[in-house]
């Protein structure tokens, strides 16, 4: 069972994240965050502290026109929750791999958190 706390404090972050409010996204983290971003088993994106992760948040909060990640369950492995995660995103700009603004994504993943000191101190989004 995950406790209320460390599960107040994701849903939190989440509620933030689908509302664009980066500061609100920041206050709830570690100083020394590490953000990962693994798809298809590769490291894509990996930041380190809470400047470097403000900086991705504000670049990829331009890409899109509105998004949400839905937690669909829990789980504790070891030290960290591991969330699955349903994401809707609807683009704002063209990409390179030729996605259009205005494109929906639609995608099925997993987020695993660990809270350090009551802050988030690892974010590693899958999908």
């Amino acid at each position: 069972m995950v406790s209320k706390e460390i599960r107040d404090i994701i849903e939190v972050y989440l509620e933030a994240y689908n509302s664009f409010e980066i500061e609100r996204m920041v206050e709830l983290l570690h100083k020394d965050i590490i953000f990962m971003n693994i798809s298809n088993g590769e490291t894509t994106t990996e930041t380190r502290g809470i400047q470097a992760f403000r900086e991705l948040a504000e670049q990829s909060s331009a890409m899109f026109s509105s998004r949400r990640q839905t937690i669909t369950d829990y789980n504790i492995i070891n030290d960290k929750v591991e969330v699955g995660i349903d994401y809707e995103g609807v683009l704002a700009v063209d990409l390179p791999n030729g996605l259009k603004s205005g494109d929906k994504l639609q995608l099925k993943g997993k987020s695993t958190f660990e809270v350090k000191e009551g802050k988030i101190s690892l974010i590693k989004d899958y999908s």
